[in-house]
């Protein structure tokens, strides 16, 4: 009877042992990777930058202008309609009328709005690029503006609603897209070559067959 006991003492003590070394183990392991975060996000999150997004491989703004949409511009400024009026001669509400806009200086005039000191003591004017670093984050521009809008994280958004404000009013003439760069331009080329070699042996060959007696 003591021998059974002190068997069954024994491996409960054993699976005790085990138990708490594989606790330690555990640990220790995930202790040590709770800062490490994924090289590759399991899903995308809307709203949040992507890394690398807006650096060198982004798509300068005269091009994204130049292919922006002033009808999509409009149906996105419908969100902006509770805060702004946009027609010639509109009333400020929560913010200034924005008819007229592209182009103004930034932070002054429109009837007399009470706008932010960070925002009135900015300097410049509303041009393409301050309009673009506005809408993509307002708290980013002016630390101080009363403006609650988180921001536009899509660059094409950004560039529709922008040739849509610069109608209301404004009219400016866009700044010329850039060209594509000469790398692009030689790797179209290469992909070109084939299709061309291609049907110049194919007029070769209807040539040859047009001689033939």
């Amino acid at each position: 009877m003591d021998d059974r006991f002190n068997t069954i003492a024994g491996w409960t003590l054993f699976g005790g042992i085990v138990a708490l070394g594989l606790a330690s183990v555990s640990r220790h392991y995930f202790e040590a990777d709770k800062d490490h975060r994924p090289h590759k996000m399991g899903y995308a999150i809307e709203g949040v930058e992507v890394e690398g997004e807006g650096g060198a491989a982004a798509v300068p703004l005269p091009t994204l202008l130049a292919a922006a949409d002033p009808a999509a511009g409009e149906a996105l400024f419908a969100k902006c309609k509770a805060c702004h009026t946009i027609e010639q001669g509109g009333a400020n509400g929560i913010g200034p009328n924005l008819y007229g806009t592209v182009g103004e200086p930034i932070g002054k005039g429109k009837g007399g709005f009470a706008f932010s000191g960070d925002l009135a003591g900015h300097g410049g004017n509303w041009d393409f690029a301050n309009l673009d670093a506005w809408l993509t984050s307002p708290k980013k521009f002016a630390s101080g503006t009363k403006m609650s809008f988180a921001g536009l994280s899509k660059p094409e958004d950004r560039a529709n609603i922008i040739v849509y404000l610069n109608k209301q009013g404004s009219n400016l003439p866009l700044p010329a897209a850039e060209a594509a760069p000469a790398a692009d331009t030689a790797a179209a080329d290469a992909k070109a070559a084939p299709a061309e070699a291609a049907a110049a042996g194919e007029d070769k060959a209807a040539a040859a067959t047009t001689k033939a007696p």
